[in-house]
This record gives C-alpha cells, structure tokens and sequence, in this order.
C-alpha cells in the first residue's frame, strides 16, 4: 500500500484525504499464523507539518486467530486508530518516532501490519472461559470431557500429600 505525498513534499497541498483497500492472505507473528478475512480498509488524512508529514487514519479488518489455549481459530475484529510521523528530511532519519521517506511515495504495508500487531491481545483467547486442551490426551475441554486423572502432582511434593492424608 503506497500513498503519493508529492503534493505534500513541494507545499502544493497541506491535507490529503486518504483511503486505501488492501487485500492480503496471511502473515507470520513468531510462527504463528495470522490469516485476513477481510481487506485491509485504511481511512485517514495526511497533514504537513512543518519539514514533517503526520499520519491520522484509522485501520479495519477481521482477522482469524488460533486460541492460545485451545488451537481453535476464531474470528478478530480490528478497528484502530493510528499516528505516524514521517519526514522527507534526512537530519531525522536517527530519531526513532520518525519515519524516514526516501522519494516521492509512503509504503504503509509494514506500519500498518505493525499496529495490527501491537493491537493484538497478549493471550489470543476464543472466549474468555476457554478451558484449552488436557494436558494428558489432548482433548478440547471445551468440546468434551476426557477421563484423564487430572491430579498433578510434583514427585518431590508426593509425600507431603500422603503426609496431609493421613488425617
């Protein structure tokens, strides 16, 4: 997804509305895989700002991702706002909120998938009572019941458990 930000570099223009529809297959985040179920919709407007060029949109999407704790994929809606700053200058190429624009065009593929990820949960849950896999058999808890013995106990705590059954 690339924007045209000539108007805004030679000071023709100092706004410019932005709508851009990208459609992508997947992605991976540490291995794990990250699938689109609908395009990438990015609304926004570009502003100039002194040498710089500010970025206001908001991003939408639907994502599908596996439960972390049952592997089931499940449906995730995005609706983000996001804030960049970019600048055709070259003196703030080391400063580390601003992005660098080398020409005449913005790439926004990468930022854009990097505020998909930093709106990502932490722990990726299908609902919030997700009882995840036995840890014996592999069963979904949340489809059915296993007949796992479901004590766990640590081998060097065995005989304190003996020790407060004696009762």
């Amino acid at each position: 997804m690339t924007i045209d930000v000539l108007d805004l570099i030679r000071k023709k223009v100092s706004k410019k509305k932005v709508h851009l529809v990208y459609e992508e297959e997947s992605f991976y985040d540490e291995g794990e895989k990250i699938e689109f179920l609908s395009p990438i919709i990015l609304d926004g407007e570009l502003h100039l700002t002194g040498d710089g060029i500010d970025l206001d949109g908001r991003v939408i999407t639907e994502l599908s991702l596996p439960c972390s704790r049952c592997l089931v994929n499940f449906n995730h809606s995005i609706d983000i706002l996001i804030h960049e700053i970019f600048s055709p200058n070259p003196d703030n190429k080391d400063e580390d909120e601003i992005i660098f624009v080398e020409g005449d065009t913005i790439d926004v593929t990468d930022i854009i998938k990097n505020n998909i990820l930093l709106s990502l949960p932490v722990k990726k849950l299908c609902k919030d009572d997700c009882e995840g896999l036995c840890q014996h058999c592999g069963t979904n808890l949340n489809v059915a019941n296993c007949d796992c013995d479901n004590e766990d106990i640590d081998p060097r705590l065995a005989k304190l458990k003996d020790l407060f059954s004696a009762d």
